[in-house]
């Protein structure tokens, strides 16, 4: 971490699952200060109490500015001093962005131009921004609008002074345990004793925990050049195995209910696109796709081609290493949230 001694890191979005991940990794090391700019209060208090309770003597490196990254005054208000950002404000629920586009539209898009602009104004050295797999081949407004958000971010690159900030984003798919994500969901089923309910068994998702979402960004911290997405190699299960999985660890008697496809849901998730996998860069773990830097002189796009692009597959939830049963299981247990909820429900 020593990139981080003494520095100031801001966390928009600050008070969710992502922040939440950060500051357990980065309160106890040198890092100066870590700002956390978020738009509800009362997450901001929960967070600073937890924090105070239980990390007492580092707390006080949490900052915290109310505002919203819809409102450049505000993010421009917050962003004096930061050295470096990590971007994680969003609309994330399919449903809601699906019903309230423009709302996703705000948030993602605009408040993506609204910081990145004040990041370059401040002369911020490096901006990680946080986007999605639904962003690849999307059908629903909330991957349509982090694809909008991914291109303000390719478009910053090409003109900001690669010197003075980089800009990199980084592309994921489902954080297990994350706010507002179905295994939380599942085990309060379980606990009310109701069926756990899933939407299509043979739909596929990308896994991760929150500690590999932060390992990728740190990944692109170190390593992203400004313009880049980069992608985890992440593996990938069946929901009708994740279920499975939950509920032989919490009670093996639960019902698994088919409720049917959600507004705006795909059968499988792509992380790299064809397109993009004619360009990506293996590094092993992980991709890193560079950004198109060519200007608008249109005769480039026409005179020069790559007969070897057709070739190349995606990167989907489908062709990745699928789980069993087993094996997301025994990824589940290294979670905290679910060893603390097993105890918990071992306990009742």
């Amino acid at each position: 971490m020593s990139l981080f001694t003494g520095k100031t890191l801001m966390i928009t979005g600050g008070t969710g699952s992502f922040g939440n991940a950060v500051l357990n990794r980065f309160l106890q090391t040198d890092i100066g200060e870590i700002r956390v700019l978020s738009r509800d209060e009362k997450k901001q208090d929960d967070m600073r109490h937890e924090f105070q309770a239980k990390m007492p003597e580092v707390a006080e490196k949490i900052k915290f500015f109310i505002g919203d990254v819809r409102d450049l005054a505000s993010v421009k208000n917050a962003m004096h001093g930061v050295d470096y950002i990590f971007h994680a404000a969003a609309l994330k629920q399919v449903p809601s962005c699906e019903f309230f586009p423009i709302e996703a539209v705000k948030t993602n898009v605009i408040g993506t131009e609204n910081v990145l602009t004040a990041a370059i104004d401040a002369g911020v050295k490096t901006c990680i921004c946080l986007s999605t797999d639904k962003a690849a081949y999307p059908v629903n407004a909330m991957g349509t609008s982090k694809a909008m958000m991914e291109k303000v971010i390719v478009a910053k690159s090409r003109t900001v002074n690669e010197e003075k900030t980089k800009i990199c984003c980084t592309r994921y798919g489902n954080v297990m345990c994350s706010r507002g994500s179905v295994i939380p969901l599942w085990i309060e089923q379980i606990k009310q004793g109701k069926p756990i309910t899933i939407t299509e068994p043979t739909m596929t998702r990308f896994i991760m925990s929150l500690d590999e979402a932060v390992d990728l960004v740190l990944f692109a911290f170190e390593n992203g050049v400004t313009g880049d997405i980069l992608v985890q190699k992440a593996p990938a299960c069946t929901i009708e195995t994740l279920a499975k999985a939950v509920t032989e660890l919490f009670n093996p008697e639960t019902e698994i209910k088919v409720i049917g496809i959600r507004h705006g849901e795909k059968m499988y998730e792509t992380l790299l696109t064809n397109e993009e996998c004619a360009n990506a860069i293996d590094m092993g773990d992980f991709y890193r796709v560079p950004s198109d830097k060519r200007g608008l002189n249109y005769d480039k796009y026409f005179k020069e081609g790559d007969t070897e692009r057709a070739k190349l597959s995606e990167f989907n939830s489908n062709n990745t290493e699928l789980l069993n049963v087993e094996e997301v299981k025994e990824k589940l247990l290294s979670l905290q949230y679910i060893r603390d909820e097993l105890a918990a429900w071992e306990n009742k």
